[in-house]
């Protein structure tokens, strides 16, 4: 597929939000400092109390905010839009997607992808059959540090990947409770489909194959998703990968993770907020200074653009979602091993 593209004769790129929460929220407040190459021209969002706040936003900003069409078959038929930005809950995301790319918009979709390897091959063929863009919005992909990262890895500079070691920590349960997050039908896991997602697509990302064999386990602490986990996973090349997350916290939120080569290692985090590397010959990790970034709808239009390639297509939320259904599995049956599908 070819990555791009700036779309429509307007300047800027017409886009719509679907879903106005929080996270919604969160991204606006970077968008709103990208008003020369995008316009915010509509929303979809069903409460009203989630449209105001989002409102909220651009009064601030001194900004007209936009309308809000809540019924998505309705917003589709506006006719005016090149892009939509979809934050919703995960269990909307295959379809809502899959209506955005069909009406002709290239989409920048929220963590994770889909809800499992099934919805995600699915939503590839939507991809190839519309010929739109599709981008997963993991920050730690969209980012410089972890873009380079690969880079590093693929170069053969660090050697051989053996190992990768990785861990997430957040007080994740405590402002989750009661919140459709824990809900399993809706979120489609706990703390580690939800925060932990970004550290099983960053590592899917770095090591650039397939997992083949998984065991996990999962504790529930009293709650009707997981909170903690631990998993153990090979990949094709052999190389083994360990992940814990832990998501009831008094530690804040944080994250680490660590690529150990024959030649070296290279340390991120899974939202890429850092890069260090280590040669041989070094005696310790050197930070590896790069320049920030204003999120990933940014880098979403750069790919549109042709300015970069797409960082995280849905082929890596394919690779994701299929270590995601092997760990569900192998968790539910004791840590039992399990081959990944293919």
């Amino acid at each position: 597929m070819t990555e791009r593209r700036a779309g429509g004769a307007s300047p800027r790129v017409r886009m719509a939000f679907i879903g106005c929460g929080g996270m919604a929220r969160s991204h606006t407040r970077r968008i709103l400092k990208q008003q020369d190459t995008t316009e915010v021209k509509i929303v979809c969002e069903p409460s009203a109390n989630s449209y105001e706040e989002f409102c909220e936003l651009f009064e601030e900003a001194g900004r007209p905010p936009p309308p809000n069409e809540p019924d998505l078959e309705k917003l589709l038929q506006n006719g005016e839009l090149d892009a939509a930005f979809i934050i919703t809950p995960h269990i909307f995301h295959f379809s809502q997607a899959k209506a955005c790319l069909e009406a002709g918009l290239d989409v920048l979709l929220e963590k994770p992808m889909v809800m499992n390897a099934e919805e995600a091959l699915a939503l590839i063929d939507v991809r190839d059959q519309s010929g739109r863009l599709l981008s997963v919005s993991f920050n730690g992909s969209m980012s410089p540090q972890v873009r380079t990262g690969v880079k590093i890895l693929r170069s053969g500079e660090l050697g051989r990947i053996l190992n990768i070691s990785a861990v997430v920590w957040q007080n994740w349960m405590s402002f989750t409770t009661g919140l459709w997050r824990q809900d399993p039908v809706v979120a489609g896991g706990g703390f580690l489909f939800d925060t932990g997602a970004h550290m099983l697509n960053t590592i899917s990302d770095l090591a650039g194959e397939d997992f083949v064999e998984v065991a996990a386990w999962m504790d529930n602490h009293g709650t009707p998703v997981d909170i903690f986990s631990a998993v153990i996973a090979r990949l094709k090349s052999g190389a083994l990968v360990s992940m814990n997350a832990a998501g009831n916290t008094n530690c804040g939120i944080g994250s680490d993770v660590r690529v150990l080569c024959d030649k070296g290692m290279l340390q991120t985090g899974i939202w890429g907020e850092r890069l260090l590397i280590q040669k041989m010959e070094d005696e310790e990790l050197t930070p590896v200074e790069l320049p920030e970034s204003l999120g990933t709808w940014q880098q979403f239009l750069r790919v549109r653009a042709g300015k970069m390639e797409n960082p995280c297509p849905p082929e890596i939320g394919l690779r994701m979602a299929r270590l995601w259904d092997a760990i569900k599995e192998s968790a539910g049956n004791g840590g039992q091993p399990v081959k990944v599908g293919s």
